[in-house]
């Protein structure tokens, strides 16, 4: 069901105008035991991974362990339907990313409406990613590409680590802002979609910065544009995409929710603990060597984000009819 973006908006910010509480009585509230963490995706991923090093320090610092749960499956749909029906008292909470976006457009029939079962507490990070292609492409830069597959329509080949995937959607955005003719290659995951990209059997992917940049380093593929709206500080020589395509831009974001009747104060209490565990200079450090560009602020702020980006990826799956697989 499409909700009109006022809705959205209104969604995403109910109940995020809470009080501010002093660090000492947030301090004494919550946690008070245990926090479960769930994880939609399986472990190593990027996901999993930045669950871990700032669960890691919300553990150490509150003095009760956040502990992280692997639930895979259909595309991140199961382990957060698990935490729409969790108890909602602060201490079941979901790892939230731009698959959550997605999918409320992508999937017809899912059991829960994301915007609506599950708060917003803080988001965590972005992390752009970057336009590819092999050494031997012709195109040197982002405007030579687009002149190459204006010049050769049909014969562009897109790869991704499956349908409804960030670079799936990056490429599809792309292909519509440009008017290129590009043919989306699904994979099962990212690494044999890099071999058969620097291999040359397709021709360009939009992949995380974190699963390209020991290519890009090693000379196997090169790089052409970011898709963040600034320059990425993993790779400060590349150009943004937005530079030839103005108004381009994709980040997977990160970011905490829980369940949607979780008390205000409690929801407060876990904002402020994640802002303070990103203004932490080594956790800010650490999360800059995975690519990630840091996004304090209030819940209102990440449900925004949310809304935003349901309603962005909405009208690209829309307009060229995708569908799960």
């Amino acid at each position: 069901m499409r909700i009109p973006r006022r809705k959205f908006l209104q969604l995403a910010m109910s109940g995020a105008a809470l009080p501010a509480l002093p660090r000492m009585a947030r301090a004494q509230a919550y946690p008070s035991r245990p926090v479960r963490v769930i994880v939609p995706f399986a472990a190593a991923g990027p996901n999993d991974i930045i669950a871990r090093v700032i669960g890691q320090w919300l553990s150490e610092h509150l003095g009760h362990p956040f502990v992280i749960e692997n639930r895979p499956g259909a595309a991140s749909n199961l382990g957060t339907e698990m935490v729409v029906h969790a108890p909602p008292d602060g201490y079941t909470a979901l790892i939230v990313s731009s698959p959550a976006a997605i999918n409320a457009t992508l999937y017809d029939r899912l059991n829960f409406n994301f915007i609506r079962d599950i708060a917003p507490v803080a988001g965590i990070m972005r992390v752009p990613n970057v336009m590819v292609v092999a050494p031997s492409f012709p195109a040197q830069s982002v405007a030579e590409f687009i002149a190459y597959g204006r010049a050769n329509p049909g014969k562009l080949n897109f790869a991704s680590s499956g349908i409804g995937a960030s670079n799936h959607m990056s490429g599809e955005l792309f292909k519509a802002m440009t008017g290129l003719d590009m043919t989306h290659v699904p994979y099962r995951s990212s690494g044999p979609a890099l071999t058969d990209l620097i291999s040359g059997q397709v021709q360009v992917m939009f992949d995380a910065i974190t699963s390209t940049v020991e290519h890009i380093k090693a000379g196997r593929l090169r790089t052409l544009g970011v898709t963040s709206a600034a320059k990425a500080q993993a790779l400060p020589e590349t150009p943004v995409i937005a530079d030839v395509v103005p108004g381009y831009e994709v980040s997977n974001w990160f970011g905490f929710g829980v369940p949607r009747e979780t008390p205000s104060d409690a929801i407060m209490m876990f904002n402020h603990a994640v802002n303070d565990a990103l203004a932490d200079p080594k956790l800010k450090t650490r999360l800059a060597e995975l690519g990630g560009i840091l996004m304090p602020g209030s819940p209102a702020d990440f449900g925004t984000l949310i809304a935003e980006e349901t309603e962005k990826w909405g009208k690209v799956i829309r307009s060229a009819q995708i569908k799960p697989a």
